[in-house]
């Protein structure tokens, strides 16, 4: 298995399959809209600016799972995350990214990673190659537009 064998459904409704993404990396990202770490939009936004000409996806999956800080409906969620940060980057459906009704990728994901590199909390990232694996993690403090982040998207970027 890997990243592009899972399917996720648009924030405005529609299928968003994984496969779609074939052949560029993916920085897989747990959002909320308010939590102590939602002005990461600010730099995934930056960063989806910076790299997407380059082959990069930032895909949002905002979640309520956390402190209960994403309660909004999907119009609300694109909204905000528009209006607020500018974010133009794909985002999904509200999905659960932890526990039995975690959506399927989170559940493979673990698997890959294992408990430590499974999201505790929002704005946990996960770096996907272009061939659909999972590469890397980083927890919710790294910040997106961070020196590790980028030399990491940097390494999978298709040539």
């Amino acid at each position: 298995m890997s990243f592009h064998d899972f399917d996720f459904t648009a924030i405005e409704g529609g299928p968003l399959p994984a496969k779609s993404f074939e052949g560029k990396a993916v920085l897989v990202v747990n959002t909320a809209s308010f939590c102590g770490f939602t002005k990461q939009y600010e730099a995934l936004q930056s960063v989806w600016s910076r790299y997407r000409d380059r082959g990069l996806v930032v895909l949002g999956v905002p979640s309520n799972d956390f402190g209960s800080q994403e309660p909004g409906k999907a119009d609300e969620i694109k909204d905000f995350c528009e209006t607020t940060f500018n974010v133009d980057f794909p985002l999904t459906s509200k999905e659960h990214v932890k526990g039995d009704n975690a959506h399927p990728f989170y559940k493979w994901a673990k698997t890959q990673v294992g408990v430590l590199g499974s999201p505790k909390w929002n704005f946990h990232k996960y770096l996907i190659a272009p061939d659909g694996t999972l590469t890397d993690w980083f927890s919710t403090p790294t910040a997106p537009d961070s020196a590790k982040i980028i030399k990491a998207i940097e390494a999978v970027l298709p040539q």
